[in-house]
């Protein structure tokens, strides 16, 4: 690996630069590169095949084991690494990649029955980095992001996902291209929403087939045309005395009961669809608030 030495003192260094241009989101200052820090996602890159285009390490911290030959890796002083990365305890490693490329047409590969995860206007990204850790964990095939949608590449959001953004294809999605999506691949669109009318549980629903579970902003959730477009409306019952539930626990919850769904036998499944929990709800079961 080419190291340069000695450490970089400036904190006006042009590599420092985009260095920081990358943490804080600057795409044009940081060539469209995005910067990750930490050991473990530093390794968790590593693991999925994404060879940075350079690490920058303070002057004490050993470069990976993993880390190809070729990749440059550049020291810094530690004050001047520490005004460049985020965190308040910097780790003394980070590095600079290009995020993996995903399309519509490669979450829809054929192999496998889809399952998405569609972030309809989500704010928070720690919810939506902890939703992509939970829709690898439960064998999800991809996410949309649509308008509106904080980007998955936010530093919040990439920690959250604790590595998953590094392999799960997250896509950016139109309303209308998501519709087109329902009639070309049978997709049915599931939104979460709180207990009403013409809503069911989601052990109920059938989570086996092509399916998109619509997710909504954390405190309007759904807006009037995303549930127009949803094919079925879906709840999480909640039997205690609460509000409502996070975003990302409500999206994972979700997930989990399609995982169930589709890796269980199917007189399992036929019995769980026909269940109903008993007792009244007490309060607003939800899909999707903060």
């Amino acid at each position: 690996m080419a190291v340069t030495a000695p450490a970089i003192s400036s904190r006006t260094n042009a590599r420092v630069k985009q260095l920081r241009a990358a943490f804080q989101g600057h795409d044009r200052l940081s060539s469209g590169l995005v910067a990750i820090e930490g050991e473990h996602l530093v390794e968790e890159a590593l693991r999925s095949g994404i060879n940075p285009r350079t690490v920058f390490l303070t002057e004490h911290h050993p470069a990976p084991a993993s880390l190809p030959r070729d990749v440059e890796v550049i020291l810094l002083a530690s004050d001047v690494f520490a005004s460049a990365v985020e965190t308040r305890s910097p780790q003394g490693i980070a590095a600079l990649i290009e995020p993996p490329a995903h399309t519509l047409a490669s979450i829809f590969d054929g192999r496998t029955t889809p399952l998405l995860l569609i972030a309809a206007g989500l704010q928070d990204p720690g919810n939506l980095g902890t939703i992509v850790r939970s829709a690898e964990a439960f064998g999800a095939t991809g996410i949309l992001t649509t308008p509106g949608t904080v980007s998955p590449w936010n530093q919040k959001a990439l920690r959250a996902s604790v590595g998953s953004i590094f392999r799960l294809p997250v896509v950016s999605a139109t309303q209308q291209e998501i519709a087109t999506l329902q009639s070309t691949h049978d997709l049915q669109l599931f939104a979460a929403v709180a207990a009403g009318k013409d809503v069911l549980p989601a052990h109920e629903a059938d989570l086996r087939q092509p399916a998109g579970i619509l997710i909504g902003n954390e405190g309007s959730g759904l807006s009037p045309e995303w549930l127009a477009l949803a094919s079925s409306r879906i709840t999480i019952p909640c039997p205690g005395p609460v509000e409502s539930l996070n975003a990302a626990i409500a999206a994972s919850l979700l997930l989990y009961e399609a995982s169930r769904q589709r890796t269980a036998s199917p007189q399992t499944i036929e019995v769980s669809l026909t269940a109903r929990i008993p007792g009244p709800l007490r309060r607003r079961p939800t899909g999707a608030t903060r």
